[in-house]
Parts: structure tokens; C-alpha cells; sequence
């Protein structure tokens, strides 16, 4: 059978993705993880075979793959010079093995743009980007300011995230922090006042956050567990106190004039994306605008 053309049959065993790289094989295996998770009922385990420069390395791989020929595997490989990859697209080839080519394409259009010949430097570092140390210093303020820790420094942020408990501000803050965004987050809790700087700041940089109030439960109770307990009595991991509480958070985001997202079940990068196009438009219909991080890629309209 032509497995190039044909491919393996379904199978629910073990399916391999070899990654083969000059250097550390880092951006083929976030692209291998990306694509896996588009099978779910497929298990796929991602090998890496590292700083492939030399001719000899690249034997010895090329080798560990002829060996799993007769096993359902594809190869990810990112290689700048021009011969390596040629020798593995020609093994792949007489061994069946699907395979894609991250780096090759990619030289290849810039040459063709640009009128210039790449150099295959193998492990060329990319260099610091213009917005390395504008992102470390967000990432650094929205540690800082986690849980509404210090709010003077509310009057300092591109983007304020309010809600309940352990609905995602954290995570999100960070995340938006390695972007580039200044990112405060403020837990809203039933009887407690929000911090009276909340109230002084632009309108357009808050966004609420809210959670599924079973989830919500699921995510507390673990945490419960890991506390030894503690959290049970108060209503902390108890769903009619949940309910009662997403109820008065509600109300605090709708008094403030906060959007809502939703983070049940949403991707950190999905719900980042949500949460900077929301604040970029209220920026804007407020004639003001969010502060564009240097370096930050342009998204085209």
C-alpha cells in the first residue's frame, strides 16, 4: 500500500510525530501540539531529535526512522540548510513516511520577496525583539498586582479584569502581561466594597469575568482538596453560595459598566483576544485608545 497516498488505517494505538530540527525543535513541536489537537480520539506522541546541523546527527535520526517505517509516523522538520533538507525529504520519501516541511517554504517565499539568498545558519538566534522588555515589565506589573494587591497602581494599567474567585483572572493577566498589556486583576467579593481606585479609573479598561457556577465548583473543590478542607464551612466550594455569589458579582460588573467574558471551557488565547478587542473598541468609542504594545504584530482589519 502507498502510505503517502493511502495513509495507515484507523488505528487507537500509539501514532508517532518525529520532530527533527537544527536546533531545538521548539517552534515544530508547538506546531505538532497544535495539530494534534485536532485529532482527540487520536493519541499521537511527539518525538524530537535536536540540533540536526552535521551530517552525522541527521544520519543517526534518519536511521530511527527507517527503523519505525512500518509504524503509522509523520515528520515535522524545521531546517535552514538547504541539503539537510533535501536529504530528508528524499528519505521520508523512499521510506513512505508523510511528512511536512516548516522552514524550506518559508526561506523560500522571503527569497522570493525579497531578491536575497537566506544564509542556513543553523541556530541563528533570533534576537531580542523590540517589545522583550515592554512585555517582561507587564508580566512583572501584573504579578505584582495580582488579586487587587496594590491599587494605587489601578490608575497604571492598560487593562483591569474583575471577578469572582478563581474565574480565570490570573492566568489571563499573566498572559496578557507577556503580550505587552499592563494587566490588573481585582477578585470581587460578596460584602466586601471593591477598592474605591476601581471606581476612578477609564470605564473602557475594565472587563468582568465569569464562569460556569459547576465549573466554578469543580475548580474550587480541587483546590479545597489541596488546602486539606479548608473553604467547605464558608461557602467557598459549595454551589448554592456559588450561584448567590456569580449573582453579586453580576451586579458589581453592571454597576461598573463591564463587559462580560465568559471563560468556561475558552482557551487563555481565545479569551486574551476577546478581552484586547473589547477594551481596544471602548478605548475608541470613548475617543481614547489602547496603549499598542511595542512590537506588537499589526492585525489586519
Amino acid at each position: 500500500t502507498d502510505r503517502v497516498r493511502y495513509g495507515f488505517p484507523m488505528t487507537d494505538g500509539n501514532l508517532e510525530i518525529h520532530v527533527l530540527a537544527d536546533s531545538t525543535g521548539e517552534t515544530a513541536v508547538r506546531l505538532a501540539r497544535a495539530a494534534r489537537a485536532q485529532f482527540p480520539d487520536a493519541h499521537f506522541e511527539i518525538i524530537r531529535h535536536p540540533r540536526l546541523g552535521k551530517l552525522d546527527s541527521m544520519m543517526k535520526a534518519l536511521g530511527t526512522l527507517k527503523e519505525r517505517a512500518n509504524q503509522p509516523i509523520a515528520v515535522f522538520f524545521t531546517l535552514v540548510n538547504a541539503e539537510l533538507r533535501s536529504l530528508v525529504i528524499n528519505a521520508c520519501e523512499d521510506l513512505a513516511i508523510p511528512y511536512t516541511d516548516l522552514m524550506g517554504d518559508a526561506l523560500v517565499a522571503l527569497e522570493r520577496i525579497s531578491g536575497h539568498t537566506a544564509d542556513e545558519v543553523p541556530m541563528r538566534p533570533v534576537g531580542v525583539e523590540a517589545d522583550y522588555f515592554v512585555r517582561i515589565s507587564a508580566m512583572e506589573f501584573a504579578i505584582r498586582n495580582d488579586d487587587g494587591a496594590m491599587p494605587a497602581a489601578l490608575r497604571e494599567c492598560d487593562i483591569c479584569l474583575i471577578g469572582a474567585s478563581r474565574s480565570g483572572k490570573t492566568p489571563l493577566s499573566i498572559y496578557l502581561g507577556y503580550l505587552g498589556y499592563k494587566t490588573v486583576n481585582v477578585p470581587l467579593v460578596p460584602g466586601i466594597r471593591p477598592p474605591e481606585e476601581l471606581f476612578g479609573i477609564d470605564r473602557w479598561r475594565i472587563v468582568g469575568l465569569t464562569i460556569d457556577a459547576e465549573r466554578l465548583l469543580q475548580i474550587r473543590s480541587r483546590r479545597v482538596q489541596g488546602l486539606g478542607g479548608f473553604g467547605t464551612r464558608d461557602g467557598y466550594a459549595d454551589l448554592g453560595q456559588i450561584l448567590d455569589e456569580l449573582d453579586e458579582v453580576g451586579a458589581i460588573q453592571r454597576r461598573l459598566g463591564a463587559p462580560i467574558v465568559d471563560t468556561t471551557g475558552l482557551a487563555l488565547e481565545e479569551a486574551a483576544a476577546r478581552i484586547i478587542d473589547i477594551v481596544d473598541e471602548r478605548a475608541r468609542r470613548a475617543g481614547s485608545r489602547l496603549r499598542r504594545p511595542a512590537g506588537q504584530l499589526r492585525i489586519a482589519p
